[in-house]
């Protein structure tokens, strides 16, 4: 049985501890901190006989925080299939980018 996005929704749920999850949110979208925004960034095939049998969907997942040394970078990066990808800063916030495959 393939896994859902909102199943993963609900993984960052529980580890930030809050409401503060935003799916592909427009720009005009009001942020409450700390937050993740993910977005689905590509899905990967694997085929054979002329036929995809395993998919996999690529999420781009970003921490955004106030506190530079926030301990969820850590829980992010723990999680399977989950790489840290880069690190910025903008607008006085602290944004942690992970590759997660889910």
């Amino acid at each position: 049985m393939a896994r859902s996005r909102l199943e993963l929704d609900e993984i960052f749920r529980e580890l930030l501890g809050s409401n503060n999850v935003y799916f592909q949110p427009p720009a005009s979208k009001q942020m409450k901190y700390d937050a993740i925004v993910y977005s689905l960034d590509d899905v990967d095939a694997i085929h054979a006989d002329n036929n995809a049998y395993l998919t996999n969907r690529r999420y781009t997942v970003t921490l955004i925080t106030k506190n530079p040394d926030n301990w969820l970078v850590n829980k992010i990066a723990e999680l399977p299939y989950s790489q840290f990808n880069r690190f910025y800063t903008a607008d006085n916030l602290n944004h942690y980018v992970f590759i997660i495959y889910y």
